[in-house]
């Protein structure tokens, strides 16, 4: 995520600056308005309303993708490079699309995302980039499918998104519906799978990134947290499973925000460096990728520890905004969250889940570990609408998912 900090005063050793998205900020103008004109929603619990949502326009397509074996990468250790993986898609279609808004969301191994009818042709092109790329760079496959949103429509189900602003600069998208759950479903089971491409470019991955140390929970341990609506519970009932959970987490410092505002530490020489190279390094020799992450992660990490200006980037506002911007809580045809949980509001959040697992009104599963990392989309480090998604540090999402399988077998 540093490329642009470190190129204030480093690129013309190492590289050319890289192009920068639309810098008014209106891309999706040329896009598509549908997505543009949705209002940014500032309370995430006014969220919990089927009535913040919008259908998606018909003739969209959605997209999802999904690491086969996350499971089995995950047991071996290699959480980071999972992330890293899984956000992979959203880096590549922002610079597919130069910067321009489009609903996403995040789910720890893998993506969803939503584009218009007339952008769909670029979303496969570029998923398919990216799955070969992956099978090459770290010999692990991705799954990548898209299927027209009236096909999801025909299920009797739907694709609604809301846009949730976690800052003045940041917004992410939120799904209701069902849609994308039955899409992935789908997906897993070998639907709508992109047929390969006869040349391949690599995907342009640039702004993906995150040095940052993992985050260690202050409270007691980081929660990650997966709650699903069963096909029998209504809106309603969701409703207010949702809102009591959410109002348990109010109770939290910060709302059990796990990233703190002088944000999280930075290594010289951080862990993740391999993966960055890999994934970014795009025509260019994996050697020269790598030491020039080699050369640029200390100025960083020296920059960031100074925390004072230097020309027009100040790290301690930085930072700040870093923490503002984080994804720690979604809804994605569910709740998701990551939190900085005390283990009496963990107990809480247990009894509260279970409950409602009992009377038939959700499915669940929680996975506790003693940290928390960050997964960066950084288009420029002058403005202040990078992005950063957070999962638990020991599987996260992933866990609490095979949790929730487990418990519904």
């Amino acid at each position: 995520m540093f490329d642009a900090e470190v190129q204030l005063f480093c690129e013309a050793f190492y590289e050319t600056p890289r192009k920068e998205r639309n810098k008014d900020g209106d891309g999706m103008k040329d896009l598509d308005s549908f997505y543009e004109a949705l209002p940014r929603q500032s309370h995430f619990a006014s969220l919990t309303s089927a009535a913040a949502f919008t259908p998606l326009p018909d003739g969209w397509v959605i997209c999802c993708s999904d690491i086969i074996d996350s499971t089995g990468l995950i047991a071996a250790g290699k959480y980071k490079m999972v992330n890293m993986i899984g956000a992979s898609v959203i880096a590549a279609m922002q610079n597919a699309l130069h910067g321009a808004a489009f609903p996403f969301v995040f789910g720890g191994d893998g993506t969803s995302f939503a584009v218009p009818p007339e952008h769909g042709e670029t979303a496969r092109t570029t998923l398919v980039r990216l799955r070969h790329w992956v099978l090459q760079e770290f010999d692990i496959a991705l799954r990548v499918a898209a299927f027209p949103v009236t096909e999801v429509r025909e299920q009797g189900l739907d694709v609604t998104v809301a846009r949730h602003a976690v800052s003045p600069n940041a917004d992410y998208a939120m799904f209701s519906g069902g849609g994308l759950t039955w899409a992935e479903a789908q997906m897993k089971q070998g639907a709508a799978v992109i047929a390969d491409l006869t040349e391949y470019e690599p995907p342009d991955l640039s702004g993906l990134s995150c040095r940052w140390n993992t985050i260690p929970a202050r409270n007691g341990g980081i929660l990650s947290l997966v709650m699903l609506p069963t096909s029998k519970t209504t809106p309603a009932q969701f409703s207010k499973v949702a809102s009591q959970i959410l109002d348990c987490a109010a109770g939290l410092p910060r709302g059990g925000h796990p990233v703190p505002l002088e944000g999280p530490g930075i290594d010289t020489l951080p862990q993740a460096l391999d993966i960055e190279a890999h994934l970014t390094r795009g025509k260019g020799a994996l050697w020269r990728k790598k030491l020039y992450l080699l050369a640029a992660a200390p100025l960083a990490s020296w920059l960031f520890r100074r925390g004072k200006p230097l020309g027009q980037f100040d790290p301690s506002h930085y930072m700040a905004v870093m923490s503002a911007n984080a994804d720690y809580q979604k809804f994605d045809d569910g709740l998701k969250m990551t939190l900085d949980c005390a283990p009496k509001a963990r107990e809480q959040i247990g009894r509260i889940l279970q409950s409602a697992e009992l009377k038939g009104l959700i499915h669940f599963g929680l996975h506790n570990q003693s940290e928390a990392r960050l997964t960066c989309i950084v288009p420029s480090a002058s403005r202040d609408d990078h992005v950063h998604f957070v999962d638990g540090a020991a599987g996260g999402y992933t866990r609490a998912a095979i949790n929730m399988k487990k418990s519904m077998d």
